[in-house]
C-alpha cells in the first residue's frame, strides 16, 4: 500500500513538471499574439496610435478626415435613434406637448399676448443657453461665446445706459437694437452698477446655466467608465487616471494645479465644486471627470456647478465688463491710447469715431435715415467672430474623425485579444 502511494506521488510530480513547460509555451504564444504584451511596448503602441489620431485634421489629411467624420456621424445618429426608441414614451409625451403648444400658438384669442410674451422670452433664454453650452462643451474646444456675444452685449447696454441715462430701452427693437427712450431719463450720474446688472441679469444667468449644462459630458463619461469598468474612451480621462497613479511624482505647475483641483473636489465635495465653478477655471473639466470617477451624486455636482457658474461667476464677469465699459473708464482708455508715442493719434481716431457712431445710433429715431456706421473696428470684430466660428466647426469635424479612428484602433485590439 505504501509502495503504491509512492508511485502515485511520483506520477503526480512528473505530470506537474510536464505541464509547466506547456503552460510556459502557451503563455509565450499568447504574448506573441499580443494578449499579454509587454507594458512598455503596449504603452509605446498606444502613444503611437494617439499621435496617429491627432494627425487627423482637415489641414493635413482632409479626405480621410471628412470620411471618418461622416462615418462617425452615422454611428452617432444610429446610437441616438436607438436611445430615443428605448425612451419612446418620453419622446411621445414631448411630441404631444409640442402639438398642444403649436395649437395654442396658431389659435386666435385673448391668450395670444401671453403666448407672444412666452415665445419672446423662451427664444431669448434658449439663445443664451445654447451659446453657453457651445462655450463649455467639448472638453476645452468650445466656442468662446462670452467674448464674442455676451461680453459685447453687456458692454453695449452699459454704454447705452450711461448715454441715455436710462435702461428702459423701447421693445422692440431691443434687444436686437438699442435706442434711447423718448421720455426723459434719470438725472445725469443716476445710473448705478446695480441698474445695469439688473438689466442684463436674465441673459447672463441663462448663459451661465448653459455653461453648467455643457460641463455634464465629462461627468457622465467618467461615471459610466467607472461603473462599467471598461477602458476609458476619452484621452482626458486616460490622462486623469495616469495622474491618479502618479500623484506623488507630479513636479510641474500644471500637474500640481490639476491635483489641487482633484483633491479639493474629492475632499470638500459640494463646496469644493462650488468654489471651482465660481471662478474662471480652465481646469473645471477635470472637476467634472473627478466627480464622475468618484461617483459624486448628480445633483451634488450639477447643483454646485449651476450655482457657481450661473450666479456667482456670472456676476463677477458682469461686474468686470460693466466697470470696464463705464463712461469715465472708456474716456480714460481712449485718452491713454492717444498718449502712446508715435502712433497714439492714429489709433485714437478710429476708437473715437466708433464711440461717436455708437452714440449716434442710440439717438436714432424710427423713420429717420440710419447714420453711416462703416468702421474698421467693427469690420475686424466681425471677421474675428467668423474665423473663430469656422475654427470651432473644424475642431468638431476633427474631433469626430479622431473618435472614429479610435474605434478602428480599439477594434484591432479586440481582434488581437481574441486570437
Amino acid at each position: 500500500m505504501g509502495r503504491n502511494q509512492l508511485l502515485l506521488n511520483e506520477m503526480a510530480e512528473h505530470g506537474a513538471d510536464s505541464e509547466a513547460p506547456q503552460r510556459r509555451v502557451g503563455m509565450n504564444k499568447e504574448q506573441q499574439n499580443g494578449t499579454f504584451a509587454d507594458p512598455a511596448s503596449l504603452s509605446e503602441r498606444k502613444q503611437k496610435d494617439r499621435e496617429e489620431r491627432l494627425s487627423l485634421v482637415l489641414w493635413k489629411r482632409p479626405r480621410i478626415t471628412l470620411q471618418y467624420f461622416f462615418l462617425e456621424t452615422l454611428i452617432d445618429l444610429k446610437e441616438w435613434t436607438i436611445k430615443l426608441w428605448q425612451r419612446r414614451g418620453m419622446v411621445l409625451s414631448i411630441l404631444l406637448l409640442l402639438a398642444c403648444l403649436t395649437l395654442a400658438y396658431y389659435t386666435e384669442g385673448t391668450h395670444q399676448k401671453y403666448v407672444q410674451y412666452l415665445e419672446k422670452k423662451s427664444m431669448w433664454c434658449a439663445y443664451w443657453v445654447g451659446l453657453g453650452i457651445l462655450s463649455s462643451v467639448g472638453l476645452g474646444t468650445g466656442l468662446h461665446t462670452f467674448l464674442l456675444y455676451l461680453g459685447p452685449h453687456i458692454a453695449s447696454v452699459t454704454l447705452a445706459a450711461y448715454e441715455c441715462n436710462s435702461v428702459n430701452f423701447p421693445e422692440p427693437p431691443y434687444p436686437e437694437k438699442i435706442i434711447c427712450p423718448d421720455e426723459e431719463g434719470l438725472e445725469a450720474g443716476a445710473i448705478s452698477l446695480w441698474t445695469i446688472i439688473s438689466k442684463v441679469r436674465l441673459e447672463a444667468c441663462m448663459w451661465g446655466a448653459g455653461t453648467a449644462i455643457g460641463e455634464l459630458p465629462p461627468y457622465f463619461m467618467a461615471r459610466a467608465a467607472r461603473m462599467s469598468g471598461a477602458e476609458p474612451d476619452d484621452e482626458d480621462y486616460e490622462e486623469f487616471e495616469e495622474m491618479l497613479e502618479h500623484t506623488q511624482s507630479a513636479q510641474d505647475f500644471a500637474s500640481r494645479a490639476k491635483l489641487a483641483v482633484q483633491n479639493m473636489v474629492q475632499k470638500v465635495g459640494f463646496f469644493g465644486i462650488l468654489a471651482c465653478a465660481s471662478i474662471p477655471n480652465p481646469l473645471f473639466d477635470l472637476a467634472g471627470i473627478t466627480c464622475g470617477h468618484f461617483l459624486v451624486p448628480f445633483w451634488t455636482f450639477f447643483g454646485a456647478t449651476l450655482i457657481g457658474k450661473a450666479i456667482v461667476k456670472m456676476h463677477i464677469q458682469k461686474l468686470f465688463v460693466i466697470i470696464t465699459f463705464s463712461k469715465h473708464i472708456v474716456e480714460q482708455m481712449v485718452s491713454l491710447i492717444g498718449a502712446i508715442p508715435g502712433v497714439g493719434s492714429l489709433l485714437q481716431k478710429p476708437f473715437s469715431h466708433y464711440l461717436e457712431a455708437q452714440r449716434a445710433k442710440l439717438h436714432h429715431k424710427a423713420g429717420e435715415a440710419a447714420p453711416a456706421s462703416e468702421n474698421w473696428l467693427s469690420w475686424v470684430f466681425e471677421k474675428v467672430v467668423l474665423i473663430m466660428v469656422c475654427y470651432f466647426i473644424c475642431s468638431i469635424v476633427n474631433s469626430m474623425a479622431q473618435s472614429y479612428a479610435k474605434r478602428i484602433q480599439q477594434r484591432k485590439y479586440s481582434e488581437e485579444k481574441i486570437k
